[in-house]
């Protein structure tokens, strides 16, 4: 086994002094240092058409992927493993300790002397965790993974294939970084013949329940959605509130009926997704009146370990249909409760509830005013592209609501959409001779090491946060990403992504990553033996077992 761990370490603590926070600039001066670590190894220098630093593609930022691969020399072969690792983080507007949050030695310094929880406490008297902003998610993965580059770089005769790295920027939002690479893995295979035979992401893993002693190690990944919901009531004086319906009151009971609801939890192989959860309710009011709201918008982060996003609208629309009934059999009866108590006579309600998707519901359109709303919509596009502060969340609901316009029928509705990244789920099982061949090389791997670590290192089937391995395979047939661009509205303007070019580089991924506590807090620490000495070579013995010779 290596004895990495103190110059691991000192990668690591090198890395989280450069500020990389994604969107804010720091990814290209990160993008920048590595770069020109990695051309300073001699055998890049030889090969200098081996480090490649890769601008992202259909960026509003200015950033940069770099991607290096050595040629092994035992026994040259074209198989090759990529070893994957996102470099920026979320920011540090959490840390109390905010000018400190970069600088690891400093911030245990002064942590010694804050309130801290009895864990955390104990975690940092003990020595054996490092503290501060991407120390776990992910700068000592990438720390990791850039030892082992370094390694082979200067014994590329230990390899009967190729190992290459891919340090991509982007990961924390739009995984523009690992989208872009593709292109350039594309181009490498087709320049060098790669086969790219298996794929080693190495992001953080955390326990999993209090108590939780064991080190984990997954086999593909769960895949996120975000469904989106434009609701539309019926507009009325907050005097005369019973003579129409408030969408937020709609809203509510989406979000009663969908959130922490286990039975929206996908299980496969005998692992089981968290419920979804909500991330925004609002209305779209733009300032205050005293008219209830047209619409509200409401969506909700979504895991799926089997599900195909069609599936997973499938489902919620029994939810929304099951949430507008509530809602509306509620209205019926405070309406009836007021009408008794206030002897005033009750109006007929002939509301339904109403619930479809965006594609049914632009297909309705396009039947029923064909090119006229097709320009109206595209030219409408155009424009509200210039508005740059909009994410693609609230693009795409400014789309859903300039179209509901056009509905002849504006009685109350749910319309359901995707309105974000589809951070595809991802199946490692066996079915094919790579994925058997990188489980049989894990199975091997565990058991070399698991002797010189003292907790479990256990494996499972899907990593349980959004990660860039879902962006090297593709589980889902085409009718399953069909419904996520049919439903998107701001597919091809705001929003697109090749899942065809994730299909052709389909190479299988795990994860062996450093483990820790509290990552996006600000306690975020990692634990150096596991991360700083195990996870190295755990990966290197994958490595070994697929190109290593054997």
């Amino acid at each position: 086994m290596f004895d990495c761990r103190e110059e691991v370490l000192a990668l690591t603590k090198q890395l989280v002094r450069i500020e990389s926070i994604v969107n804010e600039g720091g990814e290209k001066v990160l993008s920048q240092a590595l770069h020109t670590l990695i051309s300073s190894y001699p055998y890049f220098q030889q090969q200098v058409d081996h480090v490649i630093y890769q601008q992202t593609e259909n960026d509003d930022q200015e950033r940069y992927n770099v991607i290096a691969f050595v040629k092994g020399t035992k026994n040259p072969s074209n198989k090759t493993v990529l070893l994957m690792g996102h470099i920026d983080t979320v920011g540090i507007d959490d840390f109390n300790l905010k000018e400190l949050a970069l600088d690891p030695d400093a911030l245990a310094e002064a942590l010694h002397h804050e309130d801290l929880t009895e864990e955390v406490r104990s975690h940092l008297e003990s020595g054996e965790f490092e503290f501060g902003r991407g120390m776990l998610d992910m700068k000592s993965g990438v720390a990791s993974h850039l030892y082992l580059l370094k390694y082979y770089s200067e014994h590329p005769e230990e390899l009967e294939g190729n190992l290459m790295v891919v340090f991509e920027c982007d990961e924390e939002d739009g995984s523009h970084g690992i989208i872009s690479a593709l292109s350039e893995l594309k181009r490498l295979r087709e320049v060098h013949g790669f086969d790219y035979v298996a794929a080693i992401n190495a992001d953080f893993v955390s326990p999993r329940y209090t108590g939780d002693p064991n080190r984990y190690i997954y086999k593909g990944t769960v895949g996120k959605l975000l469904p989106s919901f434009f609701i539309t009531g019926s507009e009325t004086h907050v005097g005369s509130c019973f003579e129409g319906i408030d969408p937020n009151f709609i809203a509510a009971h989406l979000t009663r009926q969908i959130s922490y609801n286990p039975a929206l939890c996908n299980e496969a192989f005998g692992e089981i997704t968290v419920p979804p959860v909500s991330l925004k309710q609002m209305d779209l009011k733009p300032t205050y009146t005293v008219q209830t709201a047209l619409s509200a918008y409401v969506y909700f982060n979504f895991f799926i370990h089997s599900w195909s996003p069609k599936e997973v609208l499938d489902r919620l629309k029994v939810e929304a249909e099951t949430a507008f009934t509530t809602a509306l059999t509620e209205f019926k009866e405070n309406y009836l409760a007021f009408s008794k108590v206030s002897g005033e006579p009750m109006n007929d309600i002939h509301w339904e509830p109403r619930v479809m998707t965006y594609e049914d519901m632009h297909s309705l359109l396009q039947k029923e005013y064909g090119e006229v709303y097709e320009t109206h919509m595209n030219a409408f596009n155009e424009q509200l592209l210039q508005q740059t502060e909009l994410d693609t969340r609230m693009f795409a609901a400014r789309v859903v609501e300039e179209a509901w316009k056009w509905m002849p029928d504006k009685n109350p509705a749910i319309i359901m959409f995707y309105s974000s990244l589809y951070s595809p789920r991802i199946e490692v099982t066996g079915k094919n001779d790579k994925e058997q061949n990188l489980l049989d090389a894990l199975e091997v791997a565990v058991e070399t090491v698991q002797p010189e670590y003292p907790h479990p290192i256990v494996t499972k089937n899907f990593f349980p946060y959004i990660s860039d391995m879902s962006f090297v395979a593709l589980s889902d047939d085409a009718a399953g990403i069909s419904a996520v661009s049919s439903n998107n509205p701001g597919w091809g303007t705001k929003h697109f992504v090749d899942y065809e070019a994730v299909r052709a580089i389909n190479v299988p991924v795990i994860n062996i990553g450093p483990y820790g506590y509290d990552a996006h807090k600000q306690y975020e620490r990692m634990e150096k033996s596991f991360s700083l000495n195990i996870v190295p070579n755990l990966t290197n013995e994958v490595i070994q077992q697929l190109i290593g010779g054997k």
